[in-house]
């Protein structure tokens, strides 16, 4: 994959040039993007990209001057450059600063942008070679790009056929797998990747997937005899030659080496995997069947036969519904409900299978969604209280991952929890308003809610009126009516059933606190919500 910074001060503008094209289907990876110059050159001290798309107009530090930067400390990344409007100055002074080509935005479209993406994979392809023929032969594998080399072996997922010849024109020319009869390609699947990589930036994927794959290569040794390279979304492919004519033993070797590659990642990076071989074959050219075959294998692994039943891979609207109502009431019990019956008819399944992934990433993505309401200058992955996101990849068994996303919700709660503590109330106060959070749903008062905390309760009656501005029944009957109304949203529940269970022993009475709080009844309420009246 060759890597691609995106540079633009807009975010719709950089929004616009992603969605263009699938990036990892024509081989390219987007390793990050940045709305400055400055940020940008960090950026890229941590990981050097391939190609640059950069914006000619930027406040601080435009293109032009980023372009020039550029091109002193990183004189091999391929610049296009991105503008808004048709200056020749402009222009002049990107291609002198070594810009490969000069675009207006408004004519950028996914043939042109494709285009250029492809000429600078030409251009360094080009300046490779000529790199390595200006090397004297007996050194040629010593200098061989590893980058290249791997662009080369990657491009057999994507096509196998062309991009066999080409491997096989490029071994060829820099005399790799030499004297080697035999050949066979493998496929790895970090797992379970989607949930690893979900919640990190671009940037922090690469990195990622950089480290996977510099271990595996370590793992089987010389990258001219055994390559290791990326082709998207957790998938390697492991590429082996071998002057042994015995394909028994050959194939015994093959396993051995991805034996001992599995252990090395589960060993120094903590990530698990799954792989499988395809057949053997007697040239470069026909690599790429073989690799076809090994991520079919894979296939059936991440999508197993489950027989007639189809499995799916989201959560329902009903579920959805019920884990942010249930994350907003804090009620741990029912959450922990909802999670053993998504999990439920998925239970046999490999925990790293495509439909158990999908639904966890759902699942996550609804306790992000609560956590950013109430803690929105806190990162989830920032918080230490939180079970690593990591930890998903030694998970082993669905029971395990029922078990770990109980914890995860339930320490988020517990968080929340401690950010109703943590307002601006005295400590008694604040107990009061955490007993009122518990207990709602029950039958309490003024008079339970003090003899619970050991207090007066005619002190407590001052004290809380004091502070929240409110007597206790009135802060009481707004929380029960503020969850009402999120009961009510999420159609699951009839009214008189709704009344009950937020603590109101009357219907009637339900009704008017209410209308008294939000100005209508809980019925036009709900008409209200009704696709009709939207």
């Amino acid at each position: 994959m060759f890597r691609v910074l995106l540079v633009d001060d807009e975010a719709l503008a950089r929004n616009d040039v992603k969605g263009l094209i699938d990036w990892e289907k024509h081989g390219f990876t987007l390793c990050g993007e940045s709305s400055s110059g400055p940020l940008a050159l960090s950026m890229m001290e941590q990981l050097v990209p391939h190609i640059a798309i950069l914006d000619v107009s930027m406040p601080s530090m435009n293109g032009v001057e980023l372009s020039r930067i550029i091109k002193e400390r990183y004189p091999k990344v391929k610049m296009i450059m991105l503008s808004s409007f048709d200056d020749y100055d402009y222009v002049r002074a990107c291609l002198t600063n070594g810009a490969m080509d000069y675009l207006l935005k408004h004519r950028l479209n996914a043939a042109a942008l494709l285009s250029l993406l492809n000429k600078a994979v030409q251009d360094l392809q080009f300046e490779e070679r000529e790199h390595e023929a200006r090397s004297a032969q007996s050194k040629i594998i010593e200098r061989l790009s590893p980058v290249i080399h791997r662009e080369y072996v990657s491009g057999l997922a994507r096509d196998a056929h062309e991009a066999g010849a080409a491997l096989e024109s490029y071994a060829r020319e820099n005399r790799l797998y030499a004297d080697s009869v035999k050949f066979g390609a493998a496929a790895v699947q970090i797992i379970p990747f989607l949930l690893l990589t979900d919640s990190l930036t671009d940037v922090q994927k690469s990195r990622f997937v950089q480290q996977a794959e510099d271990m595996m290569q370590m793992a089987v040794g010389d990258i001219h005899k055994r390559t290791v390279a990326y082709v998207g979304e957790g998938r390697f492919i492991v590429v082996f030659s071998s002057a042994e004519r015995s394909e028994h033993a050959v194939n015994a070797h093959i396993h051995q080496q991805l034996t001992g590659l599995s252990h090395a990642l589960d060993k120094f990076l903590n990530l698990k995997c799954i792989y499988a071989a395809g057949p053997l074959c007697g040239g470069v050219k026909q690599l790429g069947g073989s690799f076809d075959n090994a991520s079919q294998q894979i296939k059936e692994l991440l999508y197993p036969n489950t027989g007639p039943s189809v499995l799916r891979e989201s959560l329902l609207l009903e579920e959805q519904k019920q884990l942010l109502l249930y994350l907003e009431q804090l009620d741990e019990e029912r959450i922990n409900q909802v999670i053993a019956a998504v999990l439920a008819p998925v239970q046999e399944l490999p925990v790293y299978s495509m439909a158990v992934q999908m639904l966890v990433r759902e699942m996550l993505h609804m306790v992000d969604m609560v956590w950013k309401r109430y803690f929105s200058h806190v990162p989830m992955d920032g918080n230490h209280h939180l079970p690593s996101r990591s930890d998903l990849g030694r998970i082993g068994s669905i029971g395990e991952l029922e078990q770990w996303l109980i914890q995860y919700y339930g320490r988020v709660v517990e968080a929340i929890k401690q950010q109703y503590a943590g307002g601006p109330y005295s400590r008694h106060v604040t107990k009061a308003v955490q007993f009122i959070t518990d207990n709602y749903a029950s039958n309490i008062s003024l008079e339970i809610t003090a003899q619970a905390l050991s207090l007066n309760p005619s002190y407590l009656s001052r004290l809380f009126k004091e502070e929240t501005q409110m007597t206790f029944t009135e802060y009481l009957n707004r929380h029960r009516i503020k969850t009402s109304c999120m009961l009510i949203e999420s159609g699951s529940y009839s009214l008189r059933r709704i009344s009950s269970q937020v603590g109101f022993l009357n219907y009637t009475y339900f009704f008017k606190v209410f209308k008294s709080i939000t100005g209508m009844t809980p019925q036009v309420y709900a008409d209200r919500l009704k696709p009709s009246n939207k």
